[in-house]
Order: C-alpha cells, then structure tokens, then sequence
C-alpha cells in the first residue's frame, strides 16, 4: 500500500521560509505526479502547485503562490518538495500532498504552516 508523509511544517514569521517534503513510504511507488494543496481554517482544500511528469517539465501554480513557491522532486522520485518562501500570514494551512496510484487519489496526513509574527 503506498502511503504519503509529509513533514517540514511549522511556525514561521512572516516574509519567512519553508520547505515541506512529500515522501513515498509503503510499496515502491514513484511520484510521476503530485500535487501540493492546503486547507486553511473555514476554506475549501485549494491545489497550490502541481507537478506531472517523468521529466517534471508539467509544473503548475496558482496565482496565489506563482513566483514565491515552486515544487520539485528528487531523482529517485520518491520525494517531492514544496519551497515556500516570502511567506505571509494568509499562507497559514494545513499543507497536503497527493498523488494517484491506478486512479485512486493518495493523500499525506497533513503538515501545519502557520505564518505569524
């Protein structure tokens, strides 16, 4: 069974940075396409980047983020990365990340990004 854990949030001041991770664990599995969504307190679960792929060349952002956050992926690609910088308190979230295996969506468990000073 392929599982998704994320980790790397936490509490950061704004204009601040972060860098959550996305990994495989469970069955081999490679991240040909994932994508990074929050959920932020009272909102809908929003996609704020995207990533297809075996060349990782399909990278998507929503307006939101475009040019503060870029996602990427290591070699084996088992892990994916969300590089969040100039943060700003509307940035707080529940970060999440999916992927699907044989069309069924797969989801992390979530990791907190609270931006405050």
């Amino acid at each position: 069974q392929v599982q998704l854990v994320e980790s790397g949030g936490g509490l950061v001041q704004p204009g601040g940075s972060l860098r959550l991770s996305c990994t495989v664990s469970g069955r081999r599995w490679s991240l040909n396409s994932v994508g990074w969504y929050r959920q932020a307190p009272g909102k809908e679960r929003e996609l704020v980047a995207s990533m297809r792929g075996g060349g990782g060349a399909d990278i998507n952002y929503a307006e939101s983020v475009k040019g503060r956050f870029t996602v990427s992926r290591d070699k084996a690609q088992t892990t994916s990365y969300l590089q969040m910088n100039s943060l700003t308190p509307e940035d707080t979230a529940v970060y999440y990340c999916m992927t699907a295996v044989a069309g069924t969506p797969i989801w992390g468990q979530g990791t907190q990004v609270t931006v405050s000073s």
